[in-house]
């Protein structure tokens, strides 16, 4: 099996899928296709990345190819939500990302060594932690999107864009389930390393647990403040892109001074 034809076959049907999608927005008649290359285009993405996989006889963790992974598991996500939620025009921004992580592992190949065994619990924590940032990924697009979704109501000039999408107080709904989902994998994947892993504050992972425990803090303090105080709007989208951060610096910063700034392993 061909590894560049997997991967630019991935590539373009992300990107078709995106442009339907977008073309839906006006003829509202493209959605089954749209969801239909973006299908084929996960599943080819997981084939490319099981090649590489078994290529290099185990997994590696850089910078790109844990973006690529962590990529094609939010289009999954994204995908299988799709069949009970209006979700589906998120993958307007977000299959076009799962493209360029492809691409970008492509350009920028690993010198890690792989990883080709882990215990149960360390794959565990792994996993918990892939789809906890996966989510909420999709969270923080989400709440993105209802920012722009409130601005312009609030000034009576909506986009076709923003008309496709479902009302104002469905998305707050959405956008809230995304991020308890993803609170719970993260609770795991944090109870799992303070159990599971000798030393968490060690030198090399003092920054990401900080951090991870901040996002969780964050993500926590908005569900009870969305429970007991009712927060919404603006503040959720705030407290969402603050949690989003924080995660994202614990997930990748080190990476990405490590590996792309400083060319380290």
């Amino acid at each position: 099996m061909n590894l560049f034809l997997l991967e630019g076959l991935a590539f373009f049907l992300y990107f078709a899928s995106s442009s339907t999608l977008i073309i839906d927005i006006k003829e509202n008649r493209y959605k089954k296709l749209a969801l239909i290359l973006a299908w084929i285009a996960a599943f080819t993405h997981f084939l490319a990345l099981s090649l590489i996989i078994w290529q290099k006889q185990g997994i590696d963790f850089s910078f790109f190819h844990t973006a690529s992974i962590i990529s094609l598991i939010i289009a999954f996500l994204l995908l299988v939500a799709s069949f009970s939620k209006p979700v589906e025009k998120l993958g307007i921004a977000l299959f076009p990302i799962a493209a360029l992580m492809l691409v970008l592992d492509i350009i920028y190949p690993s010198t890690i060594q792989p990883a080709q065994e882990y215990s149960l619990a360390m794959n565990t924590h792994i996993l918990s932690s892939i789809i906890a940032f996966s989510l909420l990924t999709i969270a923080a697009f989400q709440a993105l999107l209802l920012a722009v979704q409130n601005s312009q109501l609030k000034n009576h000039n909506p986009g076709r864009l923003m008309l496709a999408f479902p009302p104002l107080q469905a998305m707050e709904s959405l956008l809230f389930q995304m991020i308890s989902t993803g609170l719970l994998f993260l609770s795991i994947s944090l109870l799992s390393g303070f159990i599971f892993i000798e030393d968490l504050f060690a030198q090399h992972l003092v920054h990401k647990t900080i951090l991870s425990i901040t996002a969780w803090i964050i993500f926590s303090s908005l569900l009870i403040g969305r429970k007991r105080y009712g927060w919404r709007g603006k503040t959720a989208v705030r407290w969402t892109l603050y949690g989003f951060i924080s995660l994202l610096l614990a997930y990748f910063g080190s990476k990405l001074v490590l590996e792309l700034i400083l060319n380290k392993v």
